[in-house]
C-alpha cells in the first residue's frame, strides 16, 4: 500500500493501519530527531520526541493534504518543529545536526594511526556542522544525510528552492572553511606516515 492509500484507511477509520505508517518512518524520524539533540547533549530525549512527531501527526492527520506535500516531507516538518520547541524550552544554545552515531570500521589494511586521523577528521566535520546556524544545519542534514530534494527541503524549511540552494552553498563554504586547516595538517600527517612505512 502506498502512503496515500495507508492514510485514507486510516481516516475512514482503520486506525490500526497507523502503526504501518510509522514502520515505515520511525528509523529516519530518530534519526533525524537524534541528530538535531545531539550537541545539546539531549539525545537521551530523541524517542520521546520522535514518539511525541508521531502523536502530532496521528492527531491532525485528518488535517494533511497531499496537494500541499508528501507524507514524509510533513512528518519531517512537524519532527523539526517539536524539536526546536523542545530545545527552546531547554534553552539550548545552538541545535546540532550530526551524522550517524555509527563510525564505520576500517578496513583490517589500514593502521591504528590511520583509523584514528580518520576518526579525528569524522568527529572536525560534526563540530563543524554543529557550528553552522540553524538553518543551514537543518538544509545540509536533509540534504546529505537524509537524501532529500531540493523541493522537499524548501517544504520542511519554509523556504523557497532558490534558499535552499543557497543555504546549502552557505553551508557548504562555511564547513569548508572551518576545516581547511585541519585537512591540510591531517594530509601532511598522513603523507608524511605513509612515507616512512616505505622507506
Amino acid at each position: 500500500m502506498t502512503d496515500t492509500q495507508l492514510i485514507r484507511e486510516i481516516k475512514d477509520g482503520n486506525v490500526q493501519m497507523y502503526a504501518e505508517l510509522m514502520r515505515r518512518y520511525q528509523r529516519k524520524i530518530l534519526a533525524f530527531i537524534y541528530h538535531m539533540l545531539k550537541s545539546a547533549r539531549l539525545e537521551l530525549m530523541a524517542e520521546d520526541l520522535c514518539s511525541e512527531t508521531f502523536y502530532k501527526a496521528y492527531r491532525s492527520l485528518h488535517s494533511f493534504r497531499e496537494l500541499d506535500a508528501s507524507f514524509s516531507t510533513w512528518l519531517y516538518t512537524i519532527a523539526r518543529n517539536t524539536v526546536l520547541s523542545e530545545l527552546r524550552k531547554q534553552k539550548a544554545g545552538n541545535v546540532p545536526l550530526e551524522e550517524s552515531n555509527v563510525i564505520p570500521l576500517a578496513p583490517p589494511d589500514v593502521v591504528p594511526e590511520l583509523r584514528l586521523l580518520q576518526n579525528e577528521r569524522m568527529s572536525m566535520v560534526r563540530e563543524a556542522i554543529n557550528n553552522l546556524p540553524e538553518k543551514q544545519r537543518s538544509a545540509l542534514i536533509l540534504r546529505e544525510y537524509e537524501q532529500l530534494d531540493y523541493q522537499e527541503i524548501a517544504s520542511i524549511l519554509g523556504q523557497t528552492v532558490s534558499s535552499v540552494k543557497s543555504l546549502l552553498f552557505r553551508a557548504r563554504a562555511s564547513v569548508k572553511t572551518q576545516l581547511e586547516p585541519y585537512f591540510d595538517e591531517s594530509i601532511v600527517a598522513v603523507e608524511s606516515y605513509e612515507g616512512m612505512r616505505t622507506r
